[in-house]
């Protein structure tokens, strides 16, 4: 097989599968681990394709582009019903607790109206209208002003003079990508400063982050790997992924859909 055509047969299967491993391809094509890594790396240098440790991917949108909250709410559903359930696990009655803006946070924000004498801090409007519309007299909900984000987050100074006033016992946090050069990240600038904000008013910081979400990077860094008390993730995260995590975060927990 020539060079171009098994670049091209490389390219198929990283559309078919969103990702392949230099090691799976060694054995699929029968040649060496240079000869794969050129071949990723030619498919690299014209942008179709996106090099991680040990393999590719489906080259991304660029680090600026922000899905919207509907367009982010249908992908990997039951890996984030599974990292929220998790995550609610964690809540106690009495706490004061803050989600940031994310689909996964909105998930587990719909887990949350049995815990009593909660107050919750977001600037996430759909994390809000979840536990409107399952109402306690005992609990307490703070919605900050802001500019609206494509993702439904308020974001600006004002929400930033409002969340630096506040001390919550944790935060969940969820991020559009993460990765050990960058840090966990997010498209949006304005919601960098509001999620460094989020931190820096909570005791404890849990990250909520599906597989998905390795070596995507945002345009800007919210905090490195390190700052993570608790990273929860899905069984989808490669084995690689995990050591390196796991190394940098205080505790990775693994969950199954």
């Amino acid at each position: 097989m020539l060079a171009q055509q098994r670049q091209t047969a490389i390219l198929d299967l990283i559309r078919q599968r969103g990702g392949v491993r230099v090691s799976h391809l060694v054995s699929r094509f029968g040649v060496s681990d240079m000869t794969i890594r050129r071949d990723l790396e030619v498919l690299a240098e014209r942008g179709l394709v996106d090099k991680v440790h040990g393999g590719a991917t489906l080259a991304g949108p660029g680090s600026a582009e922000e899905p919207g909250f509907a367009a982010k709410s249908i992908r990997q559903q039951e890996e984030k019903r599974a990292i929220a359930e998790r995550a609610a696990g964690m809540v106690e009655p009495g706490m004061a607790i803050a989600l940031s803006a994310g689909t996964t946070t909105a998930a587990l924000a719909t887990l949350l109206s049995d815990v009593r004498g909660l107050t919750v801090v977001t600037n996430s409007i759909p994390v809000a209208d979840a536990l409107y519309q399952n109402p306690r007299a005992d609990q307490t909900v703070v919605l900050t002003g802001g500019i609206r984000t494509p993702s439904d987050a308020l974001t600006g100074p004002v929400a930033e003079a409002a969340i630096s006033a506040l001390n919550v016992d944790l935060l969940f946090l969820g991020v559009h990508g993460l990765s050990p050069r960058t840090g966990f990240t997010t498209p949006n600038l304005l919601e960098a400063g509001v999620n460094r904000c989020l931190i820096g008013a909570a005791r404890r910081l849990v990250v909520l982050a599906d597989h998905t979400k390795w070596e995507t990077i945002g345009i800007a860094t919210i905090a490195p790997l390190e700052a993570a008390d608790v990273l929860i993730t899905d069984v989808g995260l490669p084995a690689e992924a995990r050591t390196v995590i796991g190394e940098q975060v205080g505790e990775l927990v693994i969950v199954e859909p």
